[in-house]
């Protein structure tokens, strides 16, 4: 991402452990932030998800994408309920992009991501 000009931060409410596991499983590149008080989930408004988007047609939807290119989901071993987000900060510490997921399948476009990452250059 260093053409883009960005740094990536990946966080977690799981403990050292299992970010370990998730690190040597998924082979990720970025840093990856313990957060098991979830100071910094609740500090961005990321709470508990209502049942109805945790197991909708749109997340449905998502398992079924992935299951057909052959990655399936694993069982849950953590709090499955736990808001997940994105949060695009500049380098002046303004928020530029903060969106805080319903469930599983509610994710910023990618185009959203980069224009939102093209503000702060502006």
């Amino acid at each position: 991402m260093d053409q883009l000009d960005v740094q990536i931060l990946v966080v977690t409410f799981e403990g050292r452990e299992e970010a370990r596991e998730y690190i040597a499983e998924t082979g990720l590149a970025w840093p990856l932030l313990v957060d098991t008080d979830r100071s910094l989930y609740l500090a961005y408004g990321m709470h508990q998800a209502q049942l109805r988007y945790l197991w909708g047609w749109a997340t449905m939807r998502a398992y079924w994408r992935e299951a057909r290119k052959g990655r399936l989901p694993r069982l849950p071993r953590a709090d499955t309920a736990q808001q997940g987000g994105n949060v695009l900060v500049d380098p002046t510490g303004v928020v530029r992009l903060h969106h805080v997921g319903r469930g599983p399948a509610d994710r910023p476009l990618v185009d959203e991501l980069f224009a939102a990452r093209l503000a702060t250059h502006t």
